[in-house]
């Protein structure tokens, strides 16, 4: 069968290898929808943390059940299953307290270990939701729409809050879609106006700041002067992470859901006179995965046009670079196979 490795920082291979064989307590599958990740991007680009090479991408996964045992969830052979790319112990003190998502030895498909970029993989059954209600586009996207609605669960919104969300891009338009959904007052804020653009029109995003210098004088006159009271970096990157802090009202707190791999500085007296909470935000548990499925069946997001470019397995390579350049508008790719 074939996959796809990136065998070091911009460099993808097409390989083969057999086709893989499961144990019992396992699943076979056949990949059908894989979603390209920022995380993918920043491992392309050399810049991911947690991470080393060889490595085959993915974990944003649609896939078919090929081989399966009888299992409580009553998945079977021919079901479209959502995957939960997290590997977790079950035995350490963050799944001990339902906090797998954070486990001490997670192994993330497509970052720690092997992931969807190839025809059929094994997978322990455990971690499938059967997703029979859902598209292939659908599922590919759960797993990345989950990410956004663990970090609004997290900081615990509430109905009439302004938060203010710094980074258009896939996570971030999850939680502006799960902030809106709780009854918040969501202000986007980004460097691209194509994307503050989407947001305005297919998230029905009403106050959208270019970012830059002005944009904190916009927020303020946005909550007349007060701030937001939640703040979320969806961007990752080290300037904004550090800027985000100005957006937050006193007494708010700050939810960085992007990952840089270097350090952070914070002013401390700037975010002890708010008296900040900031709290990371580290991918998904099992309550996110099934809460992004309802709303996905409830048709409550807006899948066609978040999913913007889709190429089959054998021309990925080849468009990989594209999907970098800003300029081509891309939100979320996704690869057929």
């Amino acid at each position: 069968m074939k996959y796809i490795v990136c065998e070091k920082p911009g460099t993808f291979l097409m390989k083969e290898k057999e086709e893989p064989q499961r144990n019992p307590g396992e699943a076979l599958l056949k990949i059908t929808k894989v979603g390209i990740c920022g995380t993918d991007l920043h491992a392309y680009a050399g810049n991911q943390a947690f991470f080393t090479y060889p490595r085959i991408l993915g974990h944003e996964l649609a896939a078919e059940v090929v081989e399966i045992d009888d299992n409580p969830k009553g998945i079977r052979s021919g079901d479209k299953v959502v995957l939960m790319p997290y590997l977790s112990c079950g035995k350490c003190v963050a799944c001990r307290a339902g906090k797998t998502n954070c486990c001490t030895d997670i192994a993330v498909l497509g970052v720690h270990t092997d992931g969807g970029m190839q025809e059929r993989i094994v997978v322990p059954s455990d971690i499938l939701l059967p997703a029979n209600p859902l598209s292939d586009s659908e599922i590919a996207i759960v797993e990345c729409l989950s990410i956004g609605a663990h970090a609004i669960r997290r900081s615990k919104v509430k109905a009439g809050e302004t938060v203010v969300v710094v980074g258009c891009g896939p996570i971030g338009i999850g939680i502006m879609k799960f902030a809106q959904i709780e009854g918040a007052n969501v202000i986007a804020v980004d460097m691209n106006p194509r994307r503050l653009d989407y947001v305005k029109k297919e998230i029905g995003i009403e106050h959208t700041v270019l970012g830059g210098p002005q944009a904190v004088e916009e927020v303020s006159k946005l909550t007349h002067g007060d701030m937001a009271t939640a703040v979320y970096d969806a961007t990752g990157h080290k300037g904004a992470l550090e800027a985000g802090i100005d957006f937050m009202a006193h007494g708010g707190r700050y939810i960085l859901v992007g990952l840089s791999k270097g350090d952070l500085v914070f002013a401390h007296p700037k975010i002890h006179a708010k008296e900040t909470s900031i709290l990371c935000s580290r991918n998904a548990t099992l309550a996110d995965f099934e809460y992004v499925m309802k709303v996905m069946e409830q048709g409550k997001f807006p899948t066609a046009s978040f999913i913007t470019h889709t190429v089959p397995y054998t021309e990925m390579i080849s468009n990989f670079d594209s999907w970098l350049d800003p300029a081509n508008g891309v939100i979320k790719a996704t690869v057929t196979f």
